[in-house]
């Protein structure tokens, strides 16, 4: 069950914080363009485990990630099981980024680091794209930039090893939530990772033991992002590259 912005179960906060700031998509918008779409904002507060949309549920509302929170775009097979096709923080939006009309969703949005997003009906996102070129611009270049993650993410996945794998997304959730802890337990990052928790915690004490990380009960700490860095593999730096080459205003 997915929530939205004009949903009443979900928790809605007043516009109290700068969205400008909160969310570097959003900065990137022109002022004239903000200005068409800011009285459609709201604040939730979103929690770790929410669902924000499931397959083949229409996307009605947008989410653009605010702080540290993270949001995982997953495919899920017939038995149940999750393996992550991108990550999305305070860099992107969630939902509704591309097609006009019908939206159903082909995979499940789940939030894995709770916190606050600034939510939008994506029926409001169309209406700026259709008076706006260049924020139309701006969707379709991050749309493009979300692609390159998926795309890589495949690749990432039937090549490179699960240590590879597991330094490349904690890098990558490093960037997105902007903290040296994340707060996300083993068994998580095993789904996340498509591997079984006892493979992930094998791979984590081993990058305990390289000086790479420091593991606590419900997070993982980086210690050495260099080192993580060096021991992941060449996707997470793809694309970085290809995000600074198509959302320069964007790139963290």
């Amino acid at each position: 069950m997915s929530i939205s912005a004009s949903d009443p179960s979900s928790e809605r906060k007043p516009l109290s914080v700068q969205p400008r700031v909160a969310n570097r998509l959003l900065a990137a918008v022109s002022a004239s363009d903000f200005d068409l779409l800011e009285h459609h904002l709201d604040v939730v507060m979103l929690d770790r485990g929410q669902v924000l949309f499931e397959p083949g549920d229409e996307v009605t509302t947008t989410y653009f990630p605010a702080h540290k929170t993270m949001v995982s775009l997953l495919i899920i097979t017939r038995d149940g099981h999750e393996i992550e096709a991108a990550t999305i923080g305070r860099e992107g939006a969630v939902g509704g980024i591309v097609s006009a009309g019908d939206k159903p969703a082909f995979g499940r949005a789940m939030v894995q680091i709770a916190g606050s997003a600034l939510a939008v009906p994506t029926s409001a996102l169309e209406s700026v794209k259709d008076v706006s070129p260049r924020f139309g611009d701006l969707f379709a270049r991050y749309a493009d930039a979300l692609l390159a993650q998926m795309m890589q993410s495949v690749a990432c996945n039937a090549l490179h090893s699960v240590e590879e794998r597991c330094c490349r997304w904690l890098l990558a959730t490093h960037d997105r939530a902007g903290d040296q802890i994340i707060q996300l337990t083993q068994e998580s990052l095993a789904e996340m990772l498509g591997v079984q928790r006892t493979t992930v915690t094998a791979v984590i004490q081993n990058l305990e033991a390289k000086g790479l990380v420091r593991p606590q009960r419900g997070r993982v700490e980086i210690v050495d992002r260099p080192g993580l860095e060096r021991a992941a593999c060449e996707c997470y730096q793809a694309v970085e590259d290809h995000f600074e080459i198509m959302l320069p205003e964007v790139a963290l």
